[in-house]
């Protein structure tokens, strides 16, 4: 790691190393794995997600990348395992702003949170060259490398802290890296609340975009959490 990673690099104590399953992934962003088989995909932010990991398995080329990455698997596997306890607690005190369909309950989610880092650490261990450290808003990949790239709950989620100029360069970078199509998940901060900007955000990058639109997708734990922004390219 050069001087510029390690100043770039984040404490882990302010990192949330949290994870969704591949079944997850597919709902919240209405994908079919066959349509993905020999496709190039990028997660971006991975996090503790299990995508990559079962993705790769599937015939799909998936890498994720994050700034969680730059922490050693032993650091993040503790972190994610501590995040996942602080995660139920608060869970079990603000159940309401959920909707308990998924998951049948908070047990249910903890099994599910804890299975995807499971299988997120294992994969980082056997395969680390799928799991690539970087810093939005810049990415260390080709022009045009990945097919698809999904994001999940990074963008507009932490609306409070990251700003507007952070999500249009982030977004920029995204459609540099990909050929086709980038799906991004939700369109919600953390509380519930939709991304303010969303409609300048998408008459900024119409110039770059054959498309852009909101798609309302079948998975909805969060409350109003359920659309899903879909940027097809040109």
């Amino acid at each position: 790691m050069n001087i510029i990673e390690k100043n770039l690099k984040l404490d882990i104590n302010r990192i949330v190393f949290i994870g969704r399953t591949f079944e997850e992934y597919i709902k919240m962003f209405d994908l079919s794995p066959e349509n993905l088989e020999n496709m190039k995909v990028l997660d971006c932010a991975g996090g503790a997600c299990s995508f990559t990991a079962h993705a790769n398995k599937l015939g799909i080329d998936s890498t994720s990348c994050d700034i969680a990455y730059y922490h050693e698997v032993i650091d993040l596997e503790q972190k994610g395992l501590e995040d996942i306890e602080h995660t139920i607690e608060h869970m079990e005190k603000a159940s309401g702003n959920y909707v308990w369909e998924y998951f049948s309950s908070i047990d249910a989610l903890k099994e599910e949170r804890s299975r995807a880092l499971k299988d997120c650490v294992q994969d980082m261990r056997e395969n680390p060259q799928h799991y690539q450290a970087v810093t939005l808003p810049v990415l260390p990949f080709e022009n045009k490398q990945f097919d698809m790239t999904v994001c999940a709950h990074l963008l507009f989620m932490y609306s409070d802290r990251l700003d507007y100029q952070f999500h249009l360069n982030s977004l920029k970078e995204l459609i540099r890296v990909t050929k086709d199509e980038i799906r991004i998940f939700p369109l919600t901060d953390l509380y519930g609340k939709k991304y303010d900007q969303l409609s300048q955000l998408m008459n900024d990058l119409k110039e770059h975009v054959r498309s852009i639109e909101e798609v309302k997708v079948s998975y909805e734990f969060q409350k109003n959490a359920n659309h899903m922004l879909v940027i097809k390219l040109k």
